[in-house]
């Protein structure tokens, strides 16, 4: 099993383009989908956790799931198995940078993967406000808050504390006299 993992998180880590939230359809796909290692509730809860842990998305999500399963061993196959292609990638580049780093070719191709990396964003932000069952009466949050972060310079960390505390007030005082 944690041969497994680590195969899997390795082959999840090999697609990071445009970072952990470009990876969530493919951690869910294998995860959810394929594997069946945890539910689709489950599954929004830890991106939830993972978002609000200090740290890289992606191995948060990981370490958690192989957690799940395996408990220390599984997390730290998880946590390598998303790290390690990376960590490769970026030595090649270091390695070879210099030699292309001026090729407009190269140059272009970096210019083409910036929507590309923008949608692989985006898509999985609908997606998991879809399965989160949001309303209307909700989107303001989300809204008011990024545009705390970008017209009045307020720190993403405050943000992610006002929301949690907002959410617990709800749920622990607002929600049950309802």
């Amino acid at each position: 099993m944690l041969n497994r993992l680590f195969k899997t998180f390795f082959k999840i880590g090999m697609f990071t383009l445009g970072g952990g939230y470009a990876m969530i359809p493919i951690i869910e796909n294998e995860v959810v989908d394929k594997n069946q290692w945890v539910s689709k509730e489950e599954f929004l809860d830890l991106i939830a956790i993972a978002q609000s842990c200090p740290g890289v998305f992606a191995i948060n999500t990981s370490i958690f799931i192989g957690y799940k399963l395996k408990k220390m061993p599984g997390a730290i196959c998880c946590a390598l198995g998303t790290a390690l292609p990376s960590f490769l990638i970026i030595l090649a580049i270091a390695i070879f940078f210099h030699q292309f780093q001026d090729n407009p070719i190269v140059a272009s191709i970096f210019r083409g993967i910036r929507p590309a990396v923008v949608a692989l964003i985006a898509v999985p932000t609908f997606n998991l406000a879809k399965s989160a069952q949001l309303k209307w009466t909700t989107y303001w949050i989300p809204i008011a808050g990024a545009l705390a972060i970008w017209a009045l310079g307020v720190s993403p960390i405050i943000i992610i504390l006002l929301a949690g505390l907002g959410g617990w007030l709800y749920g622990n005082l607002i929600k049950p006299t309802e």
